[in-house]
């Protein structure tokens, strides 16, 4: 197992940062169709890394894409809207997932 750079988590997190902004006027399908290709890349960079390092990266960018479903529906606070939306409803509109990959 090896650990992952905290400078390239960095910079995964900045490029899906710049994709992911809660004002993002694009569908959530188009948004995901966006980051696949780098999540894909960043997949065979991690496939070796600790498990716990794609689950947190997982965890990270749904939250992200929740965030941004929280600001369309003029809904506030975080952690409260997994129900609502849950990984299955990301995982149907195609996104990649580090840790099921």
């Amino acid at each position: 197992m090896r650990l992952v750079r905290p400078k390239s988590k960095q910079k995964l997190r900045e490029s899906i940062r710049r994709e992911t902004r809660r004002g993002n006027k694009h569908s959530m399908k188009e948004i995901i169709e966006r980051i696949n290709p780098k999540l894909r890349g960043w997949f065979v960079y991690l496939k070796q890394a600790d498990r716990s390092e794609q689950q947190e990266l997982d965890g990270w960018i749904r939250m992200r894409l929740r965030s941004i479903y929280r600001k369309r529906h003029r809904k506030r606070g975080r952690g409260i809207d997994h129900p609502l939306w849950p990984n299955r409803h990301f995982t149907e509109l195609g996104l990649f997932s580090l840790v099921a990959a």
